[in-house]
């Protein structure tokens, strides 16, 4: 069986363009990663923790339904990601509500101080990279990035992971 590679199919292509835009995704993914260290580095804790730290610290009393809509992810990966801040006591979680059970996050003294050492920005360079473009560019790369999804018969449940976690 002959082996083979992949990126020495994209090579063979009649044009460069194909490993052109291989690089492009490769140096996006590292600009990613590079961030996601650093934040660990310096803060302790996953960059999907530390987002969701920051959106608790903005909007105190945050459930973990609107914590999954604001961070745009699955509904158990937030209550995950609150299990783990509550564990290193970054969060406190207390039930309120008339009928008590509604769970209101705050961040707690110790979480403040991870903030205060974490670097920016909070949600990740991609999300904040990406705010800071125009609408007709963002619209491109959207139609763009779809035909590419469709191309790779992707699972449409991956867009609910935070890029931290892959």
């Amino acid at each position: 069986m002959p082996d083979i590679h992949p990126e020495k199919q994209i090579a063979g292509a009649d044009s460069g363009a194909p490993m052109r835009v291989l690089r492009q995704f490769r140096v996006v993914f590292n600009a990613v990663k590079t961030h996601f260290r650093q934040v660990e580095r310096e803060a302790g804790l996953g960059g999907a923790q530390l987002w969701a730290l920051s959106v608790i610290d903005r909007q105190p009393g945050i459930g973990a339904t609107v914590l999954a809509r604001e961070l745009d992810i699955h509904q158990s990966t937030a209550s995950n990601l609150v299990r783990a801040l509550v564990e290193r006591g970054f969060v406190s979680a207390s039930r309120e509500g008339l009928d008590r059970r509604t769970v209101a996050l705050r961040v707690t003294p110790e979480g403040l101080a991870v903030l205060r050492a974490a670097p920016l920005p909070f949600a990740g360079v991609l999300p904040d990279a990406l705010a800071s473009l125009d609408e007709a560019t963002l619209l491109r790369l959207e139609q763009d990035l779809g035909r590419l999804i469709a191309e790779l018969a992707a699972d449409d449940e991956a867009a609910q992971l935070p890029l931290a976690q892959l």
